[in-house]
């Protein structure tokens, strides 16, 4: 048998898992896992300017397509601990990375040893499994277990601790020998799926919402098909938007208090049976739930058991990964629709684009300072429908969710429950690594492009293009907007005049300069008519330079985004709706008043 160190085994498992791409931070305690990883070659890294970046780019690595794997390393003491926000994301939203950091020498564990930290139990909480490893034969097994977890039932991270004795240990292991331990995943039965299909059949207006847990089973041409068989529109959840394109006949909108349309909210009130696969019933999602759930029949497909009744008792639960159940949808429902058994539902469908034609968000303002809605009415004209949008939290997450159109699977990646400010730069790279030629555009405010924005280094160092809209208007808004309700504006301003850039008045942090600093293109727009100019140079920039290149776009200070502070039937529109065609003209559909 084949004697490598412990290291060695671990690089040679993760190329026979798939890994191909891993990002991370060197350091004393995980140097021998970084030797093997050179040694070993098949694994391209990318170094990280932070810990905690290194973590967000695995995760936009592994959300960029179906099957991807990010990996993070570091050592255990505070690189491990600058990952627990990366693993807290991933686990949130259920993404598989795997993180790998090097711990002390096992002997000195418990002796206050330097950067000796209990990493496993801190990670525990939010991760699969959180283990470190004290037998270097146990390596083998702990990383194929590893990657088992991060694959079955519902997807999430996992990290393996490494103490360096462990990791310099010979042990006898051949890689051409290793197989991955298959994946299990539940599947629905045929019995749940018609029982599913007849409560469907009974209703007049149903409606399917398709959240994340559709784009994790790369199962979105199954629900494409199940919904134009059975002629059920689609309401994307903010994680499963992109399931169906933008502009499909059937798609009726988003829901929710905040990432929502106004047809999509209106579409929904109408409906009476509703049908969830893969989501979550996420609380900005839904509301009140008394408002979200009277009158209506729910059955809901997920795979964790425990999720089913967590938020509210269906009609219906059904433990079953979202593409096995949507085999059997398509299947059952190709039989029905054969034998003359499905509801025509064309009239529910047609009521839900014309509440999509006549219910729109006013976008085009002429305004200086800018007004943000005209950013994504320019940025829907600048980038089609192959862009792989990035952000995580904050007004022009919102915004951009509202007024963006998105069109393919995959191409949404957005950190939805944790939120951490920060995540955009680091997530975007990685994103862009799993897709070097894509069309990859990040939207941020000032306050999360501020966090970290030191990893645009990386982008410069090892050459991954993307385009970053970056809005301005020196505020904390959605903080700012939520301190409505305390009738204070405390602690959110972030306005200054910044004494090497008089220029720029109030808005303070000079991003040009610093982004230019740190390798990068940048440019600036204060009038609304450069936008989509600045985004078309942004492209060429991005395309012939092969780096980052932000466009900054400097917005009115105070703007009030449309928004809900208790349930769907409630949406504060704050700006005038839009009445005439030109007040939306990237709209999909057309408005008609």
């Amino acid at each position: 048998m084949p004697r490598m160190t412990a290291a060695r085994a671990a690089v040679e498992i993760l190329k026979r898992e798939g890994v191909s791409n891993a990002f991370g931070v060197p350091g004393a305690a995980i140097n021998p896992f970084y030797a093997a990883l050179q040694a070993a070659g098949g694994v391209h890294h990318t170094l990280a300017r932070h810990v905690e970046g290194a973590s967000h780019m695995a995760e936009g690595y592994t959300r960029a397509a179906a099957g991807n794997i990010g990996v993070c390393i570091g050592t255990s003491g505070p690189a491990g601990t600058d990952m627990i926000t990366g693993l807290y994301s991933a686990i949130a939203d259920s993404v598989p990375i795997l993180c790998i950091t090097g711990q002390a020498p096992t002997a000195v564990l418990h002796k206050e040893d330097f950067q000796a930290v209990d990493i496993a139990s801190i990670a525990a909480p939010v991760t699969k499994a959180a283990t470190t490893v004290l037998e270097a034969a146990q390596v083998p097994g702990v990383f194929q277990r590893a990657f088992h977890l991060m694959r079955s039932g519902r997807p999430g991270p996992v990290l393996v601790d490494l103490p360096i004795d462990v990791q310099l240990t010979e042990i006898e292991f051949d890689p051409e020998l290793y197989e991955p331990l298959p994946v299990h995943k539940p599947a629905a039965s045929r019995r749940q799926i018609e029982r599913a299909l007849d409560m469907m059949d009974a209703s007049a207006r149903p409606l399917i919402v398709a959240g994340g847990g559709v784009i994790n089973a790369d199962a979105a041409e199954l629900l494409v098909e199940f919904a134009e068989l059975t002629g059920v529109p689609v309401i994307p959840t903010l994680m499963g938007w992109g399931v169906l394109p933008d502009d499909h006949a059937l798609n009726a909108g988003m829901v929710g208090l905040q990432t929502s349309h106004r047809y999509g909210n209106a579409n929904f009130l109408e409906s009476d049976f509703v049908l969830g696969i893969g989501n979550r019933w996420a609380n900005r999602h839904t509301g009140r739930l008394d408002v979200y759930t009277e009158g209506r029949t729910f059955v809901h497909v997920d795979i964790e058991p425990t999720q089913l009744g967590k938020i509210f008792a269906p009609d219906l639960g059904i433990a079953s990964d979202a593409k096995a159940a949507l085999e059997l949808f398509v299947e059952v429902a190709r039989e029905r629709k054969a034998a003359g058994r499905l509801k025509d539902r064309a009239a529910w469908a047609a009521s839900t684009q014309e509440r999509r034609a006549t219910l729109q968000r006013r976008t085009h303002f002429e305004n200086v300072p800018l007004k943000p809605q005209r950013v994504y009415e320019e940025m829907n004209r600048a980038f089609g429908p192959e862009t792989r949008y990035v952000t995580t939290i904050g007004l022009s997450q919102i915004a951009g969710a509202q007024m963006l159109h998105v069109y393919r699977p995959h191409h949404w990646i957005n950190c939805g429950q944790a939120g951490p400010l920060g995540w955009t730069i680091p997530a975007a790279l990685g994103v862009a690594t799993a897709d070097p030629d894509g069309s990859v555009v990040a939207l941020s405010g000032d306050y999360d492009f501020q966090f970290m924005l030191e990893e645009l280094a990386v982008g410069a160092q090892h050459r991954i293009p993307y385009v970053h809209v970056l809005v301005n208007n020196s505020y904390l808004g959605l903080i700012r907007q939520a301190q409505r309700a305390f009738d204070i504006d405390f602690q959110v301003n972030l306005e200054f005049e910044n004494l090497n850039s008089p220029e720029l008045g109030v808005y303070g942090v000079d991003h040009v300069k610093v982004v230019e600093g740190l390798g990068c293109k940048a440019i600036r727009v204060t009038e609304p008519d450069r936008l989509l100019p600045a985004f078309e140079e942004a492209k060429k920039l991005a395309a012939e330079h092969r780096v980052p290149v932000v466009v900054e776009a400097i917005l009115e200070r105070v703007t009030n985004i449309s928004m809900s502070g208790s349930d769907i039937a409630s949406v504060n529109e704050f700006e005038d709706v839009a009445t005439e065609p030109g007040h939306a003209p990237t709209a999909i559909r057309a408005l008609r008043g």
